[in-house]
């Protein structure tokens, strides 16, 4: 379904030139949650933006479900493909209703019968229809998230990019959010490349994992075997205690609150 092969991606110009995806391999099949994870500024999220199109002077090859992806975005790939991204305020537009948020890619793609799946889409994630009306600002941090993915789904892609949906949020809203994820991937049979440095995250919802540290993938394996302890490097299993450690210590300042 995902396909990267030898991904590159440089910025700047001779002795500025710096390097910061290095052969880039990762192969998602259809329906499969896979998680990319690493310390912040390990390459996670330009993979991502080189998928989205965001970052368009990368070298290797891309594709999803088949079909190569260009350096520029088409319409086809608009709806094969969306993302959702960190920062739910962020990413939608302050001056917008949560209706016209919704309704404005339907009306770039002239796609009809807007009214239904707007209403559909916010009933599918768990809001009601008075939001409709409603801007960013009035909404909690869990309602906008929930708005930013109702409007990566409205245009019905196979692939979510996923780039830290829930690092934003509050815990207990981000376990909602995380099973808010699970359940419209169970329904549409969607799939997800989703980016995080939580390992819990990844323990929740994926079911394998690549690795990544200083623009290479380390190691890719089963969320299973991440669990069982079988990572074959030192900095997976770095990373693997060090997310422990902070569970432990989230759980003892949640219990003394």
């Amino acid at each position: 379904m995902i396909e990267v092969k030898n991904l590159n991606l440089a910025f700047g110009e001779g002795e500025k030139r710096s390097q910061v995806l290095y052969d880039v391999n990762i192969n998602v099949q259809p329906g499969e949650i896979y998680g990319l994870v690493g310390e912040s500024g390990s390459g996670k999220t330009t993979v991502l933006k080189c998928l989205a199109g965001l970052f368009t002077h990368w070298d290797g090859a891309l594709s999803i479900n088949g079909q190569p992806l260009g350096r520029r975005i088409s319409p086809q790939r608009c709806r094969l493909v969306q993302m959702v991204f960190q920062d739910p305020y962020g990413s939608l537009h302050p001056r917008h209703t949560i209706g016209d948020i919704l309704e404005e890619p339907l009306q770039i793609h002239g796609i009809n019968d807007r009214e239904r799946r707007i209403h559909a889409l916010l009933d599918k994630v768990g809001l009601n229809r008075a939001f409709r009306d409603r801007y960013p600002h009035q909404l909690s941090g869990g309602q906008r998230q929930r708005v930013a993915i109702a409007r990566a789904l409205i245009l019905e892609p196979q692939v979510l990019l996923l780039d830290e949906p829930t690092s934003a949020l509050d815990v207990s809203v981000q376990a909602e959010i995380l099973n808010l994820l699970a359940e419209l991937q169970r329904e549409s049979n969607l799939t997800y490349l989703m980016v995080t440095h939580d390992l819990g995250v990844i323990a929740h919802l994926c079911q394998k994992v690549a690795v990544m540290q200083y623009g290479k993938i380390l190691e890719t394996l089963t969320v299973d075997d991440l669990v069982a302890g079988q990572a074959q490097t030192d900095y997976t299993r770095m990373l693997v205690n060090a997310s422990q450690q902070y569970s432990r210590e989230m759980a003892r300042e949640v219990a003394v609150y």
